[in-house]
């Protein structure tokens, strides 16, 4: 059973939790460019990092997962490391803050809620007193179509510095991050009952097929298999 819903105090970031059944099947996480702060009954505390094709996630029976996910480009300032560093990488708290990640552990206690988390994102936020503007205006207008080229010229930088800057706020270049964007885009229309020709046109594919192609690189499976979900 899956559950997420908008955060308050961050703008964009998600919370959501999940209960593994015993039977259930393993999870494909499509990629998305955010950086999650997770707890795990099983785990504990733990950080997504962002990836460049779909996970399948597997959970023991019973195991319970609490998240906030992070818009594209605010995580490394919550976790104080660039975003290539944690690309496909699932890591515990703790190696990124040390004894901090430990007292926050026994601070939250045994079942910490999502909103818990979501709270020492802010917190931390607020401390380094923000995150990078760049990030979500890269991330916005890549979102909404624009082409790299374009971005670049919006932002005021130049391909190599907006693509050494993207590699560090979002963990891959602006490029990945707008294949991934468009792939999502493309999935939320179809999800709205738009025909996937149609999807495939709006989204900015140059056909069906590239539609097609793009979701098997990035996702694993073709759009109808995780229309079908």
């Amino acid at each position: 059973m899956y559950r997420e819903r908008p955060a308050e105090g961050i703008a964009g970031a998600v919370l959501w939790a999940s209960e593994s059944r015993p039977d259930a099947p393993p999870t494909r996480v499509l990629p998305d460019g955010c950086l999650d702060l997770l707890w795990s009954s099983r785990s504990g505390l733990l950080v997504a990092g962002p990836d460049r094709t779909a996970q399948l996630s597997e959970s023991g029976p019973g195991e319970r997962w609490r998240g906030v996910r992070l818009p594209p480009g605010l995580g490394p300032a919550v976790f104080g490391v660039p975003a290539d560093e944690l690309r496909d990488r699932r890591v515990p708290l703790d190696a990124l803050w040390g004894r901090t990640a430990l007292r926050l552990a026994d601070q939250l206690g045994a079942s910490p809620t999502a909103t818990d988390l979501a709270t020492v994102a802010a917190d931390r936020l607020a401390r380094v007193g923000g995150a990078d503007p760049l990030g979500p205006r890269v991330a916005t207008l890549l979102a909404a179509g624009a082409t790299v080229t374009a971005t670049a010229a919006e932002v005021g930088l130049g391909p190599r510095a907006l693509h050494r800057r993207s590699q560090a706020l979002f963990g891959y270049g602006p490029k990945t991050l707008a294949r991934i964007l468009r792939l999502r885009r493309a999935l939320a229309l179809a999800g709205r009952g738009v025909g996937l020709a149609e999807v495939a046109a709006r989204a900015g594919y140059a056909d069906q097929a590239h539609f097609t192609r793009d979701a098997r690189d990035l996702a694993g499976v073709p759009p109808t298999t995780l229309l079908a979900r």
